[in-house]
This record gives C-alpha cells, structure tokens and sequence, in this order.
C-alpha cells in the first residue's frame, strides 16, 4: 500500500489503503462493489471539497489596481464522529451478507476503523439461480486504522486588483507524481468590494464585499502493477469543481483586522474505477474468471451553508490570519502573506 506524506495525496490515500479489498468487493458483484464503495468513500469526497473551499477570504477591502500578495494558505478539516461510519444492510444488497448473520451494521467510511474487523461473504450462484459457493472476506479500513483524524491541505494563493473595487484570487497546488499517485489543485475567484462605492467609504473602518470562486481538483492513483488483481491500466481517477459564493465584512484597522462571512458552497465530486480487471471465482460462478472492464463510477453532491470568523495581523509586507470556519465539516486556516 502507499501512503504518503503530502496532504493533498490524502484524497489518494484512502482509496489506496481499500484497494486490496477491491477484487473481493467486486467478486461480490458490480452493483454490491459500487453501493458498498459509494458509502465507504463518500464522506472523504464531501471532507475535500469542503477543505479546499476554504481559506479564499482574510479581509473584505481589496487590493488597489496592481497592488497584490503571495500567500502559503494550509486548511484543517475536522472529521466528526457520524462522519466514520456508515449503515451497511444487507437488504439493500443482492449478494452480501455478514458471517455473523446479521442485517445491518455500522461499517467503517473512508474516515473510520472496523475494530474489531468486520468479515462479510458473498453468495455465488450459477446463471439458473443455484447456490454454488461462497466468497469471504474482511470490509476495508478507513483512515483511522492508521491513526488519521483530520484531513489538511495546503496551497499557494495570489491575489492582484485589477481595477475600482475588484480583484482577482488565483489558488495552486502544482501537478506533482509521486508513487503512481499524481494530484493537482486550481482555483480561480473574483472578489468585489461593494463600501469602495460609498462617498465616504474611508470615514468607515469596515469593508463589506461578494465574493465568487471556482476550485478544481484532479487526482489519479495507478496500481496496474501492483499485483493485487490481474489485468491492465487499472486506475483510481477522481475528478471534483466546486464553486462558492459568498458575502465578507472585515475591519479596516491598520494592523490587526477582524472578519467574518457566509456563503453557499456546491460541487460534484466523480470517482471512477478504470481499467481491465481479472478477478478468479466471484459472481457469476460458472465463469472460471470474470472480467470487468471500467467497472464502476460514483458521483458524489455537496451543497450547503458555510460561515467564518478570523483575525489578520499585517506589518508592512508581512501578513497573517487564521480563522474557523462552520460547516458540515468544520476547518481551520492559517496563512502567511507577504505583498504590497
């Protein structure tokens, strides 16, 4: 399995440590591999987008025309408890079953731990519906079992004016390659401050603005050679765009700031399984191997409310913030700035 130390590769890393279930998963059938994946992976698709859409705003007062700064931008997401685990029943399922008989059970997400671990099996029959045998196996871990708890991320953040009241934000967290993994992350935004239109906008020591923001985030794992189900090209390919909109108020103190704001966050999050695959035994039976060819892709939504509180320090050229963020899930930010 790779693990790595990168934050963003996290997204990987979940997916990663599952994979080694995967021909078991799908022995089990197509539509019990992707319901079962769908609620095993999903919270960690909903915890990035709502990650990497953090962390745009530190103030409502925007850059002059061709003033701007450089940031290091690092958000925390804190993954709460109902966030790692999941309801498995096997009604809902066609082939699945648990060894100890039961019907429904909570299971470990993407972000939990089956402690003690949970063993499922499969019913396999023949095409006239005549049971012929069974497969056994363990569900997969989540990020628990390795002790991770939150899921970070990290980018670098421009912001420049452009003209009266307007500036642009630019995010970017650079394509990189590292043990088969390759994860890359751009953002784009406008922020508008609406008080620099008032006539005496500067007898006023607050800064109201919108602000409206695209974030797209590719990541892709290959492990064709990792021998761990035969067959070609098989890869994990995760696809998210997100976009937000929100409504900032700050203070417009000459070193120390306080902000705040809310705003609407939607995205889809697409996960596809690709590849050929090989897998011995399984659903249907009477095939000594079944083969699978890009057997399965999960789409996951998100939309929903989002508000923020923090405080920025400037001295001269040198900045920094931190702030909390309130949503489904709750991150922290911090950054350093350093700009005209």
């Amino acid at each position: 399995m790779k693990y790595t130390t990168l934050s963003l590769l996290l997204l990987l890393s979940v997916p990663s440590i599952a994979q080694e279930n995967l021909e078991d998963l799908l022995a089990a059938g197509i539509g019990d591999a992707k319901r079962f994946a769908t609620g095993y992976m999903t919270p960690a698709f909903e915890g990035m987008m709502y990650n990497t859409s953090n962390g745009w705003i530190q103030t409502a007062e925007v850059k002059k025309p061709l003033k701007f700064d450089i940031s290091l931008v690092a958000n925390v997401a804190f993954i709460k408890e109902e966030q790692r685990s999941f309801v498995l029943n096997t009604d809902d399922y066609e082939n699945l079953y648990f060894r100890d008989g039961s019907t429904s059970k909570q299971v470990a997400t993407a972000f939990g731990e089956n402690n003690p671990e949970i063993i499922v099996f499969a019913e396999v029959t023949d095409e006239t519906g005549v049971f012929r045998d069974e497969v056994e196996f363990e569900l997969p871990q989540g990020l628990a079992s390795v002790n991770v708890n939150i899921l970070p991320t990290a980018f670098l953040q421009a912001r420049l004016g452009l003209f009266k009241a307007t500036e642009l934000k630019v995010r970017y967290f650079p394509k990189i390659n590292q043990q088969d993994v390759k994860v890359g992350l751009i953002g784009v935004g406008l922020q508008h401050e609406f008080t620099e239109w008032l006539p005496a906008e500067k007898l006023f020591p607050v800064a109201i603005s919108g602000f409206i923001a695209y974030n797209s985030l590719n990541a892709n794992y290959d492990f064709t050679d990792d021998d761990i189900i035969e067959g070609e090209n098989q890869q994990f390919d995760i696809k998210q765009n997100s976009f937000l909109a929100q409504l900032a108020v700050s203070t417009k103190l000459p070193v120390i700031n306080f902000y705040g704001g809310i705003g609407y966050l939607t995205g889809t999050s697409t996960f596809d399984v690709l590849g050929d695959y090989r897998v011995r035994g399984g659903i249907p039976l009477f095939e000594t191997t079944s083969e699978f060819n890009d057997p399965f892709s999960i789409e996951t939504k998100v939309s929903g409310v989002r508000a923020n509180v923090g405080a920025k320090l400037k001295l001269g050229f040198f900045g920094m913030h931190a702030d909390y963020n309130i949503a489904k899930y709750n991150t922290v930010s911090v950054g350093f700035h350093f700009g005209t």
